[in-house]
């Protein structure tokens, strides 16, 4: 039984943008991205290496796709849901403060 549910952040439009970023990826990472959010939904709480707080109300899932690249899923939990907010690949030691304003202002927009 799933403790913390996953569910996508949606824009106005409706369009789901972790979803979308999702589909662009190839399918073996794809399939790591989803294991790992699995594996949050069916264990958690659950801590590092795999999830880690990211500060202001946000977590990361911390995924390593192929060819040793790092992704990172931005969510919070609300309603008793993990909410999937922002994803990215990781290019750099420190989180672009880009994508934490992002998630930030998407997590205020469902608070």
């Amino acid at each position: 039984m799933k403790r913390l549910p996953a569910a996508f952040y949606a824009l106005p439009s409706g369009r789901e943008p972790v979803r979308d970023w999702l589909k662009g990826l190839g399918r073996e990472d794809r399939k790591i991205v989803g294991e790992d959010i699995k594996d949050v939904e069916f264990s958690w709480p659950i801590g590092m290496p795999l999830c880690r707080p990211f500060g202001e109300g946000l977590w990361e899932v911390r995924s390593v796709l192929s060819q040793g690249r790092i992704s990172r899923v931005l969510f919070c939990i609300r309603g008793g849901q993990m909410v999937l907010l922002h994803a990215f690949l990781k290019k750099t030691q420190k989180t672009p403060a880009t994508d934490r304003r992002l998630a930030l202002n998407r997590l205020k927009e469902i608070a």
